[in-house]
């Protein structure tokens, strides 16, 4: 741990040695390991091969043929890896969780340290966080599961209804055959029926829906249909900054072009669609803009976007003949009683026949968020509207590579579209345990924003939606330089000293993006609110020493 008050030689050396480990960890060992072979079964009369460094045999002048220059080189090095695979990077898994993980088992093997556990708020997994499934959705997925549960009076009617239609979906009746590979068709019919529900009539046509594996898959799947070109031509896709990394990793793997456009932090991250004609306009110079990414609700900021942002966003769109591919898998998870959610597709529509007719918007949705949190289960969907239909078939042939998303995840998708309703048995259970997740969430969104907001040096936006809160911190210009000299981003430097002095694991706002010379974190709000208080009472004092540490080594000496 490093102590407040060690000289700037010995701080200097205690973290060039810590960076060096945590940077280790994420570098690939490409030193060559040599193998014996022992104990091979040989036929009579055949020839023995082995794979590893092969065994040297007498020749006939007694000496031993020299087995070094026999050793077989890897094909596959860092000098041969992909260099589009070397270019991804995803900070929500990055260096500072894996040296979470180091300290994690090191206090398991009794390692001391000045705290007891290590608290991980770097990634939204809600069960992980403690949070409880929602009975319904499991029951279901148990049933689909194993069908002999069907008999037993344990289970409530309205499950049993829904599973026996899964399972009459599935090949065999059964959760483990292959389903299409768009999904299966009685699941895709829920989901559109949903979708008519939320967004209040606006039509939605089965055969626009095909399950994914989690939104993630989704999202990749349709950039590959969007990506193509060369140099000026090269396809360009608009992203919002702060962004969520799957999008940038994605990005770099598929070798397409990033073009920033900046939430205004300074308006609770709103999204300008003046900030989106600059980034446009700027990006023409050098690739070809056609796809523009939206999270909404927001991840990493917490935000929600108004109907009349989204509706000059789609304008925007219409203009520059932009695809849209709407995230909207926080759309359960709106705290602030000023803001609603509005899907991207219903402000579509409500804009008349000339926009809902040609703006082509593939919009995504997820288990693993909203009051469910089923992440483990990778399911979720896309509606793909206004594609052409020759498009559609390449689509579908994109998808079948991959056979079929996980039967298990459809069906808690299902679930999650086709929730108990009033009436049915299982209904009072059902929003006893929503409103409990959502309701804790929306208390622990305000608690984090009022914690936070009291620290000198840390300003925190209202977490109006999603699961994270993002706030901008102040670091003194003295841990600015130190951090250089590391070989680090400053918040890099900030979250690496929070995790090895208090456990608490957070991810640097530098591996979301950020504007030139400001600084943030993104920590989660799952934990759970006794916890994460404790969580937030240590930040705030860790930052304040922090800031005071580095304030003292700016003192002149006297």
């Amino acid at each position: 741990v490093l102590a407040t008050r060690l000289s700037p030689v010995l701080r200097m050396h205690r973290l060039r040695v810590l960076s060096g480990r945590v940077l280790a960890q994420s570098r690939l060992d490409v030193q060559t390991v040599r193998f014996k072979t022992q104990g091979s079964v040989q036929q009579p009369g055949s020839k023995r091969f082995s794979t590893a460094e092969a065994t040297a045999e007498p020749a006939e002048n007694g000496n031993a043929l020299s087995s070094a220059s026999a050793a077989r080189e890897r094909s596959l090095t860092m000098e041969t890896l992909n260099p589009n695979v070397k270019a991804v990077e995803y900070a929500v898994r990055g260096p500072i969780v894996l040296k979470a993980v180091e300290i994690e088992k090191g206090l398991q093997q009794g390692m001391k340290r000045p705290f007891e556990e290590v608290i991980k708020a770097n990634i939204g997994d809600a069960h992980a966080m403690g949070q409880q499934p929602i009975t319904f959705l499991r029951q279901v997925v148990a049933l689909c599961t194993c069908p002999e549960l069907l008999e037993s009076p344990a289970f409530p009617e309205d499950a049993k209804i829904r599973a026996r239609r899964i399972l009459q979906g599935c090949g065999g009746k059964s959760l483990g055959s292959y389903s299409d590979s768009q999904g299966v068709d009685c699941i895709r019919k829920d989901i559109a029926a949903y979708l008519e529900r939320r967004d209040q009539g606006v039509p939605a046509n089965w055969e626009d829906i095909y399950l994914t594996t989690g939104a993630s898959d989704g999202i990749m799947s349709i950039l590959k249909l969007l990506v193509s070109g060369q140099g000026l031509s090269r396809t360009g896709v608009m992203i919002p900054i702060p962004q969520y990394p799957l999008y940038s990793a994605a990005i770099s793997e598929l070798e397409a072009v990033q073009v920033n456009y900046y939430l205004d932090e300074e308006h609770c991250w709103a999204l300008d669609v003046n900030e989106l004609r600059r980034a446009y306009w700027e990006a023409k110079r050098y690739c070809n803009p056609k796809v523009l990414c939206i999270i909404n609700p927001g991840n990493p900021t917490g935000q929600v976007q108004s109907r009349k942002c989204i509706e000059d966003v789609l304008h925007f769109a219409y203009e520059e003949k932009l695809f849209v591919m709407s995230d909207e898998v926080y759309q359960d998870n709106v705290y602030s009683p000023d803001c609603q959610f509005h899907s991207f597709k219903k402000v579509l529509y409500e804009m008349g026949p000339e926009y809902f007719d040609s703006v082509e918007l593939t919009s995504f949705h997820s288990t693993s968020k909203g009051y469910t949190g089923e992440c483990g289960f990778r399911g979720g969907y896309m509606e793909v509207i206004n594609m052409a239909a020759e498009v559609k078939a390449q689509l579908v042939k994109l998808l079948s590579v991959r056979l079929c998303p996980p039967v298990s995840g459809q069906a808690a998708m299902d679930v999650v579209v086709n929730p108990p309703q009033q009436g049915e048995p299982s209904y009072p259970q059902f929003l006893k345990e929503k409103m409990l997740v959502l309701s804790a969430l929306a208390e622990k969104a305000k608690m984090t924003e009022e914690i936070l907001n009291k620290v000198p040096g840390i300003k925190c936006n209202p977490v109006q939606g999603a699961m994270y809160a993002f706030p901008r911190i102040f670091i003194p210009p003295q841990a600015i330089e130190e951090a250089k000299a590391l070989g680090m981003p400053p918040d890099m430097l900030y979250c690496l000293r929070l995790l090895e002095e208090t456990g608490i694991c957070i991810v640097p706002g530098s591996g979301f993006g950020q504007k030139e010379g400001t600084y943030h974190f993104r920590m989660t709000i799952l934990p759970p609110t006794e916890k994460l208080k404790v969580l937030l009472e240590k930040l705030s004092a860790f930052h304040i020493k922090f800031l005071e540490e580095y304030a003292a080594l700016q003192e002149p000496s006297r």
